[in-house]
């Protein structure tokens, strides 16, 4: 990892723990581009790899929808963070919940509060089971499949509330300390991923680009139950897979340390090792099963090969592989359980830190046990960033448009009010149409998370322009 502060920092470390949550961030606590991208490397090579990148496979991607795809989408979300994230960030200097606060009300964030909370829930019922397919490698547990719903047997139901009850342990006790560790490792995480997509390609007999090419070659039909992936599909959803952080503008409570709002390129770091080639790494990994008589088997069956990261990881690099993905996914569950936590601690003032992270712990443990959380995680993040993503297009739209527009910045702080109409009207409003409308017509919910953003900031100005008049002026 590349650092220019001698201090090892990770995103919650930036993000909050106690310091200037309801205030700027003076200029004496500002830091280098380093700091973000060793952070942003670190904190996207993780679990969810070790499962997307198969996933894609399963959708029948060809290679030029998945390479030039993924090129393509991970750039834009490169570009929402440096030039909306990172470029409000360093004007305001505020974390994203005490700037809805302003805007919005505290009644209205302690909504999105628990709705962010709940979502990060099911993110790390995810990971503890990419964790668990490891911890169960050695002991010969029944894997679950890629249509699986619910708990494969008591083996795998034990292994799940171990993990989850270690990592909820951790994250309850210790978080400042694993934190730091969980930086450290990253770099053990990457190589990991790195050494899985070379002996994949030994193992797949690839000796040049063209062979590499003819992995996926023009595609194919889509497993059982999933759906038909295309180059707009790839480009839009890894566009979006983040679209909670950056056009949903969490990650404000991150780059309002940054000196500049140039740091948010550092978000390429994350983007291009993990959603690039820790994605491709994985998705190599699964071809290699997919041409096991196992796999074929199943195949052969009209069934959808199960999609297990322990056993892939081990198939390729053995032990090290198995401890890669407990890693990863410990290093995901971990954090995510800790941001889950403060989320519901919002709604107990007086209760401490651990109390929140346990009812984080139990739920995300909870689900871990229904396998279909992992399984359908395309369909889940991006079914994660339609909810939030709107959010963050209040905050957008406010601070490029609000005096043009004629409206009050910051108007819940400004009036007085808990609960500001304006925000939850636009966020309803876009929410409903086209979540109906994905629905109705089984549009990708990604196709629609971009239309349902630039609503939710248009509707904001508009209702918020109706509320306000003739009350107070901008």
């Amino acid at each position: 990892m590349l650092q220019n502060e001698t201090e090892v920092e990770t995103i919650e470390d930036l993000a909050g723990g106690g310091e200037y949550e309801r205030e700027p961030v003076p200029p004496s606590r500002l830091k280098g581009w380093g700091s973000f991208l060793g952070m942003y490397a670190g904190e996207h090579a993780a679990g969810t790899e070790f499962v997307i990148g198969p996933l894609f496979l399963t959708a029948g991607v060809s290679a030029f929808d998945l390479i030039i795809g993924l090129l393509l989408g991970n750039f834009l979300a490169v570009l929402s963070w440096r030039f909306l994230t990172a470029e409000i960030a360093v004007k305001r200097r505020l974390t994203l919940y005490y700037q809805l606060e302003k805007i919005c009300g505290k009644q209205l964030v302690l909504f999105y509060n628990v709705a962010n909370g709940i979502l990060f829930c099911f993110l790390a019922g995810a990971m503890i089971t990419v964790s668990a397919t490891a911890v169960g490698v050695p002991l010969d547990m029944e894997m679950p499949q890629l249509d699986d719903t619910l708990p494969k047997g008591g083996t795998y139901i034990l292994i799940v509330l171990i993990v989850g009850a270690v990592i909820t342990f951790i994250a309850a006790r210790g978080y400042d300390t694993v934190s730091r560790a969980a930086n450290w490792m990253s770099p053990i995480i990457v190589l990991a991923f790195l050494a899985c997509g070379i002996v994949a390609l030994g193992q797949l007999g690839v000796g040049n680009f063209r062979e590499f090419w003819a992995i996926w070659g023009e595609g194919s039909e889509p497993f059982g139950g999933q759906i038909k992936y295309t180059f707009w599909h790839v480009v839009i959803w890894s566009w979006f897979a983040n679209a909670a952080m950056h056009v949903g503008m969490s990650d404000l409570s991150v780059f309002r340390f940054a000196r500049r709002a140039s740091a948010g390129w550092t978000t390429a770091a994350g983007m291009y090792v993990g959603h690039y080639m820790a994605w491709i790494a994985a998705a190599l990994l699964y071809a290699v099963y997919l041409r096991t008589p196992e796999a074929q088997a199943v195949l052969g069956a009209s069934e959808a090969p199960q999609v297990a990261p322990g056993p892939l990881a081990y198939s390729a690099i053995g032990w090290v592989g198995i401890i890669a993905v407990i890693l990863a996914g410990w290093t995901t569950a971990n954090p995510t359980i800790y941001r889950a936590g403060l989320a519901f601690k919002s709604l107990f003032p007086t209760a401490k830190a651990a109390t929140g992270v346990l009812i984080a712990g139990a739920l995300a443990t909870i689900a871990g046990l229904f396998p279909a959380f992992a399984m359908k995680l395309l369909g889940f993040v991006a079914f994660y960033g339609f909810i939030l993503a709107p959010f963050g297009a209040v905050i957008v739209f406010e601070h490029f448009f609000a005096h043009r527009a004629g409206i009050v910045p910051n108007y819940a702080e400004v009036a007085g009010l808990r609960f500001n109409p304006a925000v939850f009207w636009a966020w309803a409003i876009s929410f409903g149409i086209f979540y109906f409308l994905s629905w109705r017509f089984g549009i990708f919910l990604s196709f629609v998370t971009l239309p349902a953003w630039l609503l939710c900031g248009v509707l904001f100005l508009v209702i918020s322009k109706r509320m306000q008049r003739g009350t107070l002026r901008p």
